[in-house]
């Protein structure tokens, strides 16, 4: 089993608060949102997790990834465009290869 968090777009939605920090990274209770989700998926057993970034915001998300995350096995896959979620998990395919993922 595998988990693929999707983590691109640039959340102009959530401006002026991802001016300069992914929406991935903005902290609740003083931890990136992103840690919550890698915890989540630690707890239920899997350790193999897929994050699907995109160009603008991915080197700052695979910093703190790489700072924070122990255990488990990271594999970033880049969407150079947001053609939506749907193409998001195609863009995984190689990664997913015949995995069942969550």
């Amino acid at each position: 089993m595998k988990a693929l968090i999707l983590a691109g777009g640039t959340g102009t939605r959530l401006r002026p608060l991802t001016h300069s920090l992914p929406k991935q990274l903005i902290p609740i209770a003083n931890k990136p949102i992103i840690l919550y989700a890698i915890e989540h998926i630690k707890q239920a057993g899997i350790s193999d997790i897929g994050i699907i970034l995109s160009p603008e915001t991915g080197e700052q998300i695979i910093r703190v990834l790489n700072e924070n995350c122990t255990n488990v096995s990271l594999t970033y896959i880049k969407q150079e465009k947001p053609l939506g979620l749907a193409h998001a998990v195609k863009t995984a395919k190689n990664y997913l290869g015949d995995s069942s993922f969550i």
